[in-house]
C-alpha cells in the first residue's frame, strides 16, 4: 500500500488549526488527507482532489472512517477554483505518482513489468503515452526526454524510438530505450527511468498544470494560511522555489534603484529555507520517497 512521503513534516509545516479549513489538492489514497482531517474538529473543513477514480473511491471509505467533514472532488487540481471560492487555512500538494498507480501493471507507469502504454493519470483524457510514443516527431521528442526528462541522451533514445515504431507495450519501449544508450550509462542504474519520467509528464501536463495551481492556491489562502509542496524531481521543485520566492520578493526594480517603485508587495514568506528532505530511517523504508523536497509558503 502507499506510504505517504515526508508525512509528518508536510503536516506540521501546514500548522494546523482545528476549525480551520484545508485543500489536499492531491488526495491520492488520503494519507495526508487522513492526517489532515484527524486534527480537525466539527467546524473545521477540508477539500481533497484528485483525477483517479480508484483513489476517489477508497478514500472515500477511509476518511468517512475518520469524520465526515470532507468532500472529495474527482477532478485534477488545476481546476480548484472552480469548486471552492473561500479562503482556505492550508493547501497540500503532495507531486507524486501513488504506490499503487506505479504498481497497477494495466497503468503502464513502470518499466518493470509489461503493460499498454498510457501513463494517463486520468483515464477519461484523450492523450496517452501510446500517442506521444508513436506519433510525436523526432525533434519533439528529443525535447520532452532533454527537458522533462534531464535525460542526457535524448536523441539517441528519441532517434531510436522513431526506428523502432510502432510501440504497444511498456516493455517494448523500455528495450528500446536500453538498446540507444551506452553500455557505462546502463551500468549505473535502469536507463529507462528518466525516458518514462519524460513521457508521462507530457502525458499529464504535469508542470503546466503545477504552475497554474500554484497561483491558484496562493489566491486562495487566508492570511497566516499555509502550503506544504512536495515534489519528486528538480523541475517541479525549480518550479516551487521560483514560485515561492517571487511571492516573498516581487519587487522587478533593477537592483540600481535606490528605493521599491514598481509597487509590488509580499504576499507572503517562504517557512523552508533549504527544502525538507526524507530522513534515512524513511529512505530506508520506503526507496521512492529518496528524491522528494517539502517546501512550506505562508501567506501574510
Amino acid at each position: 500500500m502507499h506510504k505517504s512521503v515526508l508525512l509528518e513534516e508536510s503536516i506540521e509545516g501546514l500548522n494546523i488549526r482545528p476549525d480551520g479549513t484545508y485543500i489536499d489538492s492531491t488526495l491520492g489514497y488520503a494519507g495526508h488527507s487522513g492526517e489532515i482531517l484527524k486534527r480537525l474538529e466539527t467546524e473545521g473543513f477540508l477539500f481533497a482532489f484528485d483525477q483517479d477514480e480508484e483513489a476517489v473511491k477508497y478514500s472515500t471509505e477511509k476518511l468517512s472512517k475518520i469524520g465526515n467533514n470532507f468532500k472529495i472532488f474527482h477532478t485534477n487540481f488545476k481546476n480548484m477554483k472552480d469548486f471552492i471560492s473561500t479562503k482556505v487555512d492550508g493547501v497540500i500538494f503532495d507531486l507524486g505518482v501513488s504506490s499503487p498507480q506505479l504498481d497497477q501493471k494495466d497503468r503502464g507507469f513502470s518499466f518493470h513489468m509489461d503493460a499498454p502504454l498510457d501513463m494517463r493519470m486520468d483515464k477519461r483524457q484523450e492523450l496517452d503515452a501510446k500517442t506521444v510514443v508513436n506519433t510525436y516527431p523526432l525533434e519533439k521528442l528529443v525535447d520532452i526526454l532533454f527537458i522533462y526528462g534531464e535525460e542526457a541522451n535524448a536523441k539517441s533514445i528519441a532517434k531510436g524510438i522513431v526506428s523502432s515504431r510502432p510501440f504497444n507495450s511498456t516493455l517494448e519501449l523500455a528495450e528500446t530505450i536500453k538498446n540507444n544508450v551506452p553500455l557505462s550509462y546502463r551500468r549505473k542504474g535502469n536507463p529507462c527511468r528518466k525516458t518514462f519520467q519524460a513521457i508521462r509528464i507530457e502525458v499529464n501536463n504535469e508542470l503546466g498544470i503545477l504552475e497554474k495551481s500554484l497561483l491558484d492556491a496562493f489566491d486562495l489562502l487566508k492570511s497566516g494560511g499555509r502550503m506544504s509542496v512536495i515534489t519528486f524531481h528538480s523541475l517541479e521543485d525549480r518550479i516551487v522555489k521560483t514560485r515561492f520566492r517571487n511571492n516573498e520578493n516581487p519587487c522587478t526594480c533593477p537592483p540600481s534603484f535606490p528605493a521599491c517603485v514598481c509597487g509590488k508587495v509580499p504576499k507572503g514568506r517562504v517557512i523552508t529555507r533549504k527544502p525538507v528532505v526524507p530522513t534515512d530511517e524513511e529512505i530506508n523504508e520506503n526507496s521512492r520517497s529518496k528524491s522528494s523536497k517539502l517546501r512550506v509558503f505562508e501567506r501574510v
